[in-house]
């Protein structure tokens, strides 16, 4: 079983993230996994898919949040390790963070 890449898109700013998450799920055929508040305004939102919809929806997400906001990083990792993924994608948010 072919893994999925995983897509991140981190911004300053609640309406930036909310704008690229839009973005990337109109643009490509990615499934939203979660998003995170990081703190100090900090957000990251991370999508799934197979590496070339992910990659397009990245793009598309990053352009959005700038329009809009402060895009921070863009950033794909093709075939992320299980280990990485059970850390990020199966924990839970921090308390207190945001």
């Amino acid at each position: 079983m072919q893994r999925q890449a995983l897509g991140m898109v981190e911004t300053k700013g609640l309406i930036g993230m909310i704008e690229a998450s839009d973005a990337m799920v109109k643009t490509a055929l990615v499934t939203l996994q979660r998003y995170e508040k990081i703190g100090q305004g900090y957000v990251t939102t991370m999508v799934r898919g197979d590496v070339g919809a992910v990659k397009a929806a990245v793009e598309a997400g990053a352009a959005a949040a700038q329009r809009v906001g402060e895009l921070i990083s863009a950033h794909v990792i093709p075939n992320p390790h299980p280990d990485l993924e059970a850390a990020i994608l199966d924990a839970p948010s921090p308390k207190g963070a945001g």
